[in-house]
């Protein structure tokens, strides 16, 4: 089967298989995104780039359906969270376009000493390489492209290998827009010529949300040739209660917060820490839930990732952990599943579990919350449940994440930087932040 193929994860159809790229095709599409940035990006303001990332959102929009039914196709994602993913990557375009010229604008500098003026002119600095995942076919372009494109960047895009009809539909939509041909140019490419890519002279950064081991590769080849990074990797994020006026409704939250995308997201809560005297009631509505969901769950990504999934929390409870399911694993379905009495010790613990497993932990206090929360090589997102607005707060401020969010779950948006510490990564994406990544800020200095 060729690197490149949708295989439908609720049947295992091979559905359709897409041609690896040639040397000489990589070679053309870096060529092509290096010419459109000295002519294209030169030759266009911030508003007329503006306009043309506008006509993508509309484009999203109007194509919605079709685009859903892809992505459903090639990773399993339910049908509504696949619309909701493209709408939601349309208000990421419409963001830029809406904001473009006032996160781009001249910013003022106030001089120490001496006459005259100083600014900073935010500029494009030319080709940019993004290597995406699968498990949000259009979102994660659009948190990429949509700042850069308005910006004045130009993109090698180059998508998971399950994941490259929904590709082809992002390059068709780039081009109905309008954009000139090398703006966005999708790559069906290998590793290995990514990696050449990357250290092209050309290429001035590159962008990749997905793996650790993948990010390190990454990270390690564009330090080599002295490239600018941003690293979206992996997260274990900590969902913390530690007190409820309505306890339905936080484990409501819970339950949305891990499984959302059969459980396939970054940000994810993948870590429940309930404070003890909340904990057994807790256990109990929630695993109800968990197990409720049986019926009708979504199968994961593939099978292979299904198996990633099944080694793993067996190897949990083989150093001590108790499973609570209903079901074993058929194909690339999974069942959900609750984890207790997991030993924080445990190198399992240590793990990101991709998919319909949550894990509960029992703590004394907000101290013991906090240092569990903390306990992880990753450093993505958080959740904070309590009904104390100071220890809200506090808590939100010894958390060692990118980000968190109080009381809620599904609050991110356009506007809202995106991005982790530690070994989830570095930069940020969506906001102003986004678009202040792979800029020149040029300062400007005239004398009195």
């Amino acid at each position: 089967m060729s690197l490149y193929a949708v295989v439908d994860p609720a049947t295992g159809e091979v559905v359709r298989e897409y041609p690896t790229a040639t040397d000489a095709q990589i070679e053309d599409a870096l060529a092509a995104a290096a010419r459109a940035f000295g002519e294209w990006s030169k030759s266009t303001t911030v508003a007329q780039r503006a306009d043309l990332i506008r006509k993508v959102a509309a484009l999203h929009t109007e194509r919605k359906e079709e685009l859903a039914k892809i992505i459903q196709r090639e990773m399993g994602k339910p049908l509504d969270q696949s619309i909701g993913e493209v709408e939601f990557s349309a208000a990421i375009y419409e963001f830029y376009a809406d904001n473009a010229e006032k996160f781009l604008a001249d910013e003022k500098i106030d001089l120490l000493e001496g006459e005259g003026s100083a600014e900073i002119r935010r500029s494009a600095v030319g080709v940019l390489i993004g290597i995406m995942p699968w498990n949000y076919p259009y979102y994660q372009v659009a948190r990429f492209a949509g700042p850069n494109l308005v910006l004045g960047n130009t993109i090698v895009l180059k998508h998971a290998p399950q994941c490259p009809e929904s590709a082809a539909a992002l390059q068709q939509i780039f081009l109905d827009a309008g954009y000139p041909e090398g703006a966005y140019v999708n790559v069906y490419a290998t590793n290995e010529q990514i990696a050449e890519a990357i250290a092209d002279p050309r290429v001035q950064g590159v962008s990749l949300t997905g793996s650790e081991r993948a990010g390190a590769a990454v990270a390690e080849i564009a330090g080599r040739n002295l490239k600018k990074v941003v690293l979206e990797l992996g997260g274990s994020d900590p969902f913390i209660v530690l007190s409820a006026a309505d306890l339905d409704a936080t484990v409501e939250a819970a339950v949305d917060g891990r499984f959302e995308n059969t459980g396939q997201a970054c940000n994810a809560a993948k870590r429940i820490i309930v404070v003890e005297d909340l904990y057994d009631e807790f256990v109990d509505k929630f695993t109800a839930k968990v197990l409720a969901k049986a019926d009708g769950l979504a199968p994961l990504s593939s099978v292979a990732a299904a198996e990633r999934l099944d080694e793993q929390v067996k190897r949990v409870v083989a150093d001590g952990a108790t499973l609570t399911t209903d079901g074993e694993r058929n194909g690339a379905f999974f069942p959900p599943g609750v984890l207790t009495g997991v030993s924080p010790d445990s190198p399992s613990a240590k793990e990101e579990l991709f998919g319909p497993v949550a894990t509960v932990y029992k703590v004394a206090d907000e101290d013991a919350a906090v240092e569990l929360a903390n306990d992880t090589p990753f450093g993505l997102g958080s959740y904070v449940f309590t009904t104390d607005p100071e220890q809200a707060k506090r808590v939100a401020d010894r958390i060692e994440a990118g980000m968190v969010f109080v009381n809620a779950v599904g609050a991110e948006g356009a506007e809202l930087p995106f991005g982790g510490v530690k070994r989830s990564g570095f930069g940020r994406e969506l906001g102003r932040f986004g678009i202040d990544e792979f800029v020149n800020k040029k300062l400007v200095r005239i004398a009195g």
